[in-house]
């Protein structure tokens, strides 16, 4: 073995030395960071320090430089903001945060809404961040006027959107004879109205969004030339519709080759409480019973996973589909998801109607489905609609309500699709247990399996979950769950429900536990 000389060995501590001074350096240039604060007992006049803050979010707004960050101390600020301005990638983001353990409420109570507008708005931007509001009560009583809480649109990068709790952003116009559309809203919106720039690296995380009236719209939304992006550990709950949705093909980029939201993360997130029952876009007559709000809905999205999410309680658990004709929703990936009480079904996928899309070469796999279709009217735990082609269905634990309906697929236009590997049960008679596939029903899992040629490798047994009756779908440890999912290569090196690694032995479990 080579001695290395003392030259060598002191060269690597001055290296060492020049590296830490760096280091140093970087630190405390980072320390120095322009940090300014509102108050709303300031003056725009003032310096902008603690001691003496300005008044207004948008003052700060017009006036700080990267690498600002502006603490808004507590209060309620009747404003708006409106950020034009730009941080940067090597002079740091500019960044708007609520003071430490102080509540910083921005309240739309009284102010106009005009046109498609954010209370929070972020609009040709980049390296922005907002983080730790309260943002309520915008509100409009007028058709074709729509409220957001935080908007975000053109094109831009780098923008974050953490901890904010957004609720009562509403539209509460009244439809007008047969007319039920033009009373919209958003929670938090991502438009991607450029092409080509887009707006890209998009972080919307741990937020609270709740109490909204949304008319046709969603709670939190994506759409557009949106590319490169993670909405995760968000808790969205109480909203009259979509929860999360990833959109595509409506128009909003103005090439379509740019038009689809795409390569991005949807995980860690609680949905629970989406109904459109009691939404007037629905049906003036209320409850219209609609059932159409999906806790996660991708429609028209691309290249995307949804994973590792809880969806529950809502008209269907996870969505993903195309409603334009001729257009598809395409590799995506739904995975280690636990989705259970919805009303309607559990997993859907495919065009509602035969003059809608297609889903074409998407994965469902290592879910825990329980007792989705609450509503016991067949519809099933999974749902194929129409034209759904090259998809796969597996190592998922598949758990009927009282109607035994495990797959329901009325459509033909199917083809391609796999389904294997996965664990079925039905708390009633097994010998009732139904799957509708190409819009033939099959009673019974042997005769299911005989005929259409699907799970050939898969199981019908208890899955034995820790607790179901207390939504516990952890497995027991003599699950016949565990080492029996097929190791495919696209998810041995994934994280199951609670993060830990899928692959732990010679085989993965069935289900979203490992």
């Amino acid at each position: 073995m080579q001695t290395k000389s003392k030259l060598f060995i002191l060269g690597t501590v001055v290296a060492t030395v020049i590296i830490m001074m760096g280091q140093l350096r970087a630190t405390s240039t980072s320390a120095a960071t322009p940090t300014y604060y509102v108050d709303s007992r300031g003056n725009d006049d003032n310096a902008g320090t603690k001691k003496s803050p300005w008044r207004t979010l948008q003052h700060a707004a017009d006036v700080v430089k990267p690498g600002s960050t502006v603490y808004v101390r507590g209060g309620v600020y009747k404003q708006k903001l409106k950020i034009t301005r730009s941080g940067l990638a090597r002079g740091g983001s500019i960044t708007f945060v609520n003071f430490p353990k102080e509540r910083a409420v921005i309240d739309g109570s009284g102010l106009s809404v005009t046109g498609q507008q954010g209370i929070i708005e972020i609009e040709d931007a980049s390296h922005i961040t907002i983080k730790g509001f309260e943002i309520r009560n915008f509100i409009t009583t007028k058709k074709d006027q729509l409220p957001i809480g935080i908007y975000v649109h053109g094109s831009g990068s780098y923008i974050k959107i953490l901890n904010n709790k957004v609720h009562d952003i509403k539209n509460t116009a009244a439809p007008t004879g047969s007319d039920l559309l033009g009373r919209d809203a958003h929670g938090i919106a991502v438009y991607g109205t450029d092409a080509p720039a887009s707006i890209h690296h998009v972080a919307i995380e741990g937020n609270e969004l709740y109490k909204l009236v949304l008319g046709s719209s969603e709670s939190l939304v994506l759409n557009g030339n949106v590319d490169t992006f993670s909405v995760t550990n968000n808790l969205i709950h109480d909203n009259d519709n979509i929860g999360i949705d990833l959109i595509g093909f409506e128009g909003v980029a103005p090439h379509p080759s740019y038009d689809q939201v795409r390569n991005g993360l949807v995980s860690g997130n609680r949905v629970y409480n989406i109904s459109s029952n009691f939404n007037p876009s629905y049906g003036k007559s209320l409850p219209n019973n609609s059932n159409a709000a999906g806790g996660i809905y991708i429609d028209g999205g691309k290249d995307s996973v949804i994973e590792r999410n809880y969806s529950y309680k809502n008209d269907i658990g996870i969505e993903i589909a195309s409603e334009h004709a001729g257009k598809s929703t395409s590799d995506i990936t739904v995975r280690s998801n636990i989705v259970y009480s919805n009303r309607y079904t559990g997993i859907a996928m495919g065009g509602y109607d035969s003059e809608r899309g297609a889903t074409v070469n998407c994965k469902i796999i290592n879910n825990t489905l329980y007792q989705n279709n609450s509503l016991n009217h067949g519809s099933g735990q999974i749902l194929l609609q129409y034209d759904t082609k090259n998809n796969m269905i597996t190592n998922n634990i598949i758990f009927a309500e009282s109607s035994n309906v495990f797959i329901y697929n009325e459509h033909t236009k199917n083809s391609g699709n796999v389904v294997d590997y996965n664990l079925y049960y039905a708390p009633g008679d097994v010998s009732k247990a139904t799957w509708i596939w190409k819009n033939e029903e099959y009673v019974g899992f042997s005769a299911y399996k005989t005929s259409t040629r699907n799970d050939v490798h898969s199981i019908f047994a208890d899955p034995r979950f820790v607790n179901q009756g207390q939504n516990n779908f952890h497995l027991k440890a003599a699950s016949v769950a565990i080492d029996a999912g097929r190791s495919y290569s696209s998810i041995i090196k994934t994280l199951d429900i609670d993060g830990q690694a899928r692959l732990r032995g010679a085989s993965v479990n069935i289900g979203a536990d490992e």
